[in-house]
């Protein structure tokens, strides 16, 4: 493959940039030969990291765990949307074989959700009985994963009617330093507002969904350094959830009051300091490939175009520890003929994986 040649003005600065890459990987000094492939005309453009969907889960559907098949088709949606880089927070299916392939975005993966019994999406998770197990359960995940674990922090509980956490202080603590252990981050789903403070409290890294902040656990969040992934646009899908909930109309009542406060509240948790980075939860009752819905549900929470691209583009890939345009990383970007933050990031004019123009 010949060498190619961007030119464009990067983001977050806005300052003209020119990459060259050859063999899969950027080059900021100049190569003989190469080929312009956006930039050759005089109006400068855009360029700008592949974007990160910070929760998806490549290997889910809404029925479970997919075929291989399925899967990879689901990778090709995120790439063909700019999604270059996934953090896949939870999936049934082993998708490591996907790592092989060059023409897909590359996945961190947490592992298989762990939860109680009956406490989360059947077939989906690990299901613990004994709780005093899950540290060794989460040790196990680290060491199988990229870096990441997923717990379900609460779920619906039957008998009480409504959304409960499903582990104790203590096994928390317990189970969070076991995969800090491990050199692995911890994330927890979370709804509501009991298990927040747990969560927190154990030294957790992530929250996921986060509709349940009160003022007291945003405060603790900033204090501990939790970052919060909100899946705005999968919150869209609780008035359908409490609409299905006839059985359970306290749950039902919590879910839309949860809806109802949620862009308030993450807001709150913005305002105070809280990291914020854009996930979709593409996998279940999200269709792939929508990351740029996310990013613009995050201006509605009062986040700047520029900040809220960042959420999902330099600033998440620094928070995953993941190089973006830099003198010998892999060339994933992305080119736009008009500035993303303001026309939107959804219809990349270019996309450039490991080299590869898309």
């Amino acid at each position: 493959m010949s060498a190619l040649h961007v030119r464009g003005r990067g983001l977050p600065d806005g300052e003209p940039v020119e990459w060259w890459i050859a063999d899969g990987v950027l080059s900021a000094e100049p190569i003989a030969g190469a080929d312009t492939v956006f930039g050759a005309g005089g109006e400068l453009g855009w360029i700008i990291p592949g974007l990160v969907d910070a929760h998806c889960h490549v290997g889910l559907g809404p029925g479970g765990a997919v075929g291989i098949d399925e899967a990879v088709a689901q990778a090709e949606t995120e790439r063909d949307a700019g999604a270059l880089l996934l953090r896949d927070a939870g999936s049934p299916l082993d998708t490591r074989s996907l790592d092989d392939r060059e023409d897909l975005p590359r996945i961190i993966r947490a592992g298989r959700h762990l939860a109680r019994p009956k406490r989360y999406l059947p077939g989906v998770p690990i299901d613990i009985e004994d709780e005093s197990q899950l540290p060794a359960v989460v040790a196990e995940q680290a060491r199988w994963g990229d870096g990441w674990v997923k717990l379900i922090g609460d779920w619906i509980d039957r008998g009480a009617g409504d959304l409960a956490p499903l582990w104790s202080d203590d096994v928390l603590r317990a189970a969070i330093d076991a995969a800090h252990a491990e050199g692995a981050r911890v994330t927890a789903h979370v709804f509501g507002e009991d298990a927040l403070p747990g969560l927190i409290g154990a030294g957790i890294d992530c929250i996921e969904h986060g509709t349940g902040l009160t003022d007291d656990t945003i405060a603790s969040m900033v204090e501990h350094g939790t970052a919060l992934v909100p899946t705005l646009i999968n919150v869209e899908t609780f008035p359908g959830i409490a609409d299905a909930a006839g059985k359970y109309p306290t749950y039902a009542r919590h879910m839309r009051d949860l809806y109802a406060s949620c862009y308030e509240r993450v807001a709150a948790a913005h305002d105070a300091g809280v990291p914020i980075f854009a996930g979709t939860d593409a996998g279940g009752t999200i269709g792939h490939g929508r990351i740029s819905d996310e990013v613009e549900a995050l201006k509605r929470i009062g986040m700047t175009p520029t900040h809220a691209l960042g959420a999902a583009c330099w600033d998440a890939r620094a928070w995953l520890g993941r190089p973006g345009l830099e003198h010998g990383a892999s060339a994933d970007l992305l080119c736009f003929d008009e500035d993303p933050r303001v026309a939107g990031a959804d219809h990349p004019d270019l996309v450039i994986l490991r080299g590869r123009i898309f």
